[in-house]
């Protein structure tokens, strides 16, 4: 199925727009509301801190009722957060979530900002994330997408104080509000007018107010207006088209219903000149701010008057003679931005269809890659392709294209060795601790990077040249799902990967692993390898080597509990040097994702004691503890429905449930009993943690005892973890556990606390963030008949792949607590 979006939307985009879906097509409705838009001049930026924080019901009305350029500048790419759909963390998560932001984006009409900031978790305070991020460095991004999208008003989703409810949310007001000023001031980052922007001054900032979670900001005094009004020409309304831009934001599990009906939105000003009736109150939206853009703007109201539904084409002439006489206006913003509006309508309205697509999803340096060209013009009687060009190969046609007549043919391309490999822009770099870094200015901001070939297609329509760019992508057709399109990806001659990727070292005995290795490209022989690590380990090579996989051993030399990592380098031309890694991400509702990291095999060198060796792991919405486990020594057996039984518990030590698990599977419900019966005789379940919020809550009974879930959290990884129980078992046995075993954690201590506990449970651990009260939910513990339930909010699910080795001792003494020696 082919996805219709908005062509402002399409045409706005910077050159680094990847089409990443089919290419979209447009209905005549679509092409009406179009040439409205070409008679509103005015913009608007929606600023908040995450993928998910945006009021798109709002941005929709904007961009598709008032027709106004619409933006929204996500400080962070969501990198921090929970993933609902699979086990990906961190950079990968934040590579997730920008896609389906741009998935949300094609429907609601706007387009998509970042900053180089980092999801680096929750956070409780303004500061903290003004720190971690470098504040001056996003305030810089900040400024440069004002400038570069010159919005005449800027809308903040939070306040700057702590009714935002995360210190990130906070954090991105209060760099809107010094942005919206430091924008317009020559002296402030003076650097980036080098790059062609200029100093800007939006004209007001304002704070959208709110009323969710219980925290109700808006007031009747407040600026309101309705945004859930009908649109005929769509025919759904902005509150259905809100619903359908947030349910894309899958990996948060943010599907929500399609609301109609009036839903007010109400702001509060910030700064500037004060609003009164409407948010544009005192901005010149048409024509008149554009020096000789009167005539312009009649142009364009004949054009609307005159446009048929059936016939687009009859449009053409018009817009034609409408592009010359924007040309002719003196040099600006809105001149350039109107004219690419108007060059995507001309090609709309002709229904041109230009495509340029490969049959392979790789294409590898060295190599020669297939070009399949596409062309065909539908509508118009006068279209010509005067020239194809895309990097080396360039051609001049001159050729007619006859209407509803395809013009097809293929060409092959060597793919230069110095081809970049197609990288996320801002992954190029080593990172720093909460921002990535970009050396290129102009990157900054883009939501995405430039596509691996991009190809230009000069047409002539009646006389006129246009140069419309394509992007080469890989297609092709499946039996179920039919014709799909996907990126192309640029990868090296050779790659490789560790696997494991991640090895805990308990003793002396070595454990294996394999260097996997790929040709690539049919030009490479023999792939040498060596992999090198700091000293903590002896690495070996068994001399085993066999379609490209490559046997080691390694084996720890010191008795430290530390993490230690190995790189694997190749030979280039004699040269030893890193290699590198395709790493692909894939799910349905995005399309697949490449990128390319130094390969590290992750040594967790630790002294873990453990009892017990079979363990039953309910999979919940994605972790890689289970792998975890398998590296300690168990052995772990997936759980589901139909295998939670009361015979089949029997055979299990401990059994686990993965992070949210009762968040999203409602059979979990039904099988309270058998659970409980399973501990009542013996067993030991350990629930990690589920979350008492949207997008799921827990309604159903957990322990054998009353608890529950609140959204209590450890944001700081450094804080002070002070042992209430002593004595407890879970501190001493098998492993005693000191406060070492809680240094180099990552993001947090602890998520989504038990909270108003029964006193039957214990509670083992004390601790607290900067300037808070204690909190002592992270871990509890009850006794039931024979054995032990647990249920712990510890983000083991983060320290655990990050290979921390007071983790996996601790984990090793939760699953030994129904052992009847450490009684």
């Amino acid at each position: 199925m082919k996805i219709i979006v908005s062509s402002l939307y399409l045409l706005l985009l910077t050159s680094t727009q990847v089409f990443s879906q089919a290419p979209p097509t447009y209905t005549s409705a679509e092409i009406l509301l179009q040439l409205k838009k070409l008679n509103t001049l005015a913009s608007v930026l929606y600023v908040a801190a995450h993928p998910d924080d945006e009021n798109t019901r709002l941005m929709a009305y904007f961009a598709k009722e008032k027709l106004y350029r619409t933006g929204y500048l996500s400080m962070t790419r969501g990198d921090g957060g929970q993933n609902l759909i699979g086990d990906e963390q961190g950079i990968e998560l934040g590579l997730i979530r920008t896609q389906e932001l741009m998935a949300a984006r094609r429907i609601d009409g706007a387009e998509q900002f970042f900053t180089r900031a980092y999801d680096f978790g929750f956070s409780k305070t303004t500061e903290e994330a003004m720190r971690i991020w470098e504040k001056d460095k996003i305030l810089a991004d900040v400024v440069w997408v004002i400038r570069r999208f010159q919005p005449d008003v800027i809308v903040t989703r939070f306040p700057e104080d702590s009714r935002a409810g995360h210190g990130q949310h906070s954090a991105s007001a209060v760099l809107a509000h010094e942005a919206f000023k430091a924008a317009a001031d020559p002296n402030v980052f003076p650097e980036q007018l080098k790059y062609g922007v200029k100093p800007w001054q939006a004209k007001r900032i304002v704070w959208n107010t709110f009323n969710f979670g219980g925290n109700n900001t808006t007031s009747n005094d407040q600026l309101n207006f309705d945004v859930g009004v009908y649109n005929p020409v769509i025919g759904k309304s902005y509150g259905e088209i809100a619903a359908e831009s947030r349910s894309l934001h899958k990996s948060q599990g943010f599907g929500v219903a399609r609301s109609r009906g009036q839903q007010l939105e109400f702001f509060t000003p910030v700064e500037g000149t004060p609003a009164s009736g409407n948010l544009f109150d005192g901005i010149n939206t048409n024509w008149g701010r554009v020096t000789g853009g009167e005539k312009i703007q009649l142009m364009i109201d004949q054009l609307v008057s005159s446009f048929s539904i059936t016939n687009p084409e009859k449009s053409v002439p018009g817009l034609l003679n409408l592009y010359k006489e924007i040309l002719k206006l003196p040099e600006g913003f809105w001149k350039q931005q109107k004219l690419k509006e108007v060059e995507s309508l001309i090609e709309e309205c002709s229904a041109l269809w230009l495509e340029c697509t490969t049959n392979t999803p790789y294409a590898t340096r060295g190599d020669s890659l297939r070009f399949n060209f596409y062309l065909i013009n539908r509508l118009l009687p006068n279209v010509s392709i005067k020239r194809i060009a895309v990097d080396g190969f360039d051609t001049t046609m001159n050729q007619p294209l006859v209407t509803n007549r395809v013009t097809t043919f293929a060409k092959s391309i060597p793919v230069p060795l110095t081809k970049p490999l197609t990288q996320p822009y801002w992954l190029e770099n080593d990172m720093s601790e909460g921002s990535f870094n970009v050396s290129d200015q102009a990157l900054i901001g883009n939501p995405e990077s430039k596509p691996a070939y991009e190809i230009g297609f000069t047409v002539t329509i009646d006389g006129q040249d246009f140069t419309l760019t394509r992007p080469l992508q890989f297609k092709t057709t499946d039996p179920v799902k039919g014709e799909i399109y996907q990126p192309l990806t640029i990868i090296p001659e050779v790659t490789g990967r560790f696997e494991p990727a991640l090895l805990v070292l308990n003793s002396n005995d070595a454990k294996n692993f394999e260097v996997i290795t790929r040709k690539q490209s049919k030009y490479v022989n023999g792939i040498k390898t060596s992999v090198v690590n700091t000293g903590n380990v002896n690495v070996k090579a068994e001399g085993n080597t066999s379609n490209g996989v490559s046997n080691y051993k390694a084996n720890r030399v010191k008795a430290n509990n530390e993490i230690d990592d190995a790189r694997l380098l190749f030979n280039n031309n004699g040269k030893m040097d890193d290699a590198q890694e395709l790493r692909t991400i894939s799910y349905e509702h995005i399309p697949r994702i490449d990128y390319f990291v130094r390969p590290k095999l992750k040594l967790v060198i630790a002294d873990i004691k453990t009892v017990g060796k079979r363990i039953g792991y309910i999979e919940g919405a994605g972790d890689k503890v289970a792998d975890a486990l398998r590296q300690m020594g168990y052995e772990v057996v997936m759980l589901n429905e139909r295998n939670i039984t009361p015979a089949n518990l029997k055979q299990f030590d401990a059994v686990i449930s993965g992070i949210r698990a009762y968040n999203v599977h409602a059979w979990l419900v039904d099988k309270y009993e058998i659970l409980m019966d399973y501990v009542k005789e013996g067993g030991n379940y350990i629930v990690q943690y589920n979350t008492s919020n949207l997008p799921a809550s827990v309604s159903a009974k957990i322990g054998p005892y009353p608890f529950v879930i609140a959204n209590k959290r450890i944001t700081d990884e450094k804080a002070k973890v002070n042992f209430t129980k002593p004595a407890h078992p879970v501190l001493n046995f098998p492993n005693k556990i000191t406060s070492a075993d809680f240094e180099n954690w990552i993001q947090e201590r602890g998520i989504y606390f038990a909270d108003k506990q029964d006193s039957k449970y214990e509670s083992i651990f004390s601790m607290q963030d900067p300037g808070e009260s204690p909190l002592d939910g992270s871990l509890i513990i009850a006794d039931y008949g024979r054995g032990k339930f647990v249920y712990t909010g510890v983000v083991f699910f983060r320290e655990l792949p990050a290979g921390v080795p007071g983790a996996y001792r601790l984990m090793a003494n939760i699953i030994a607590l129904n052992y009847k020696k450490a009684f």
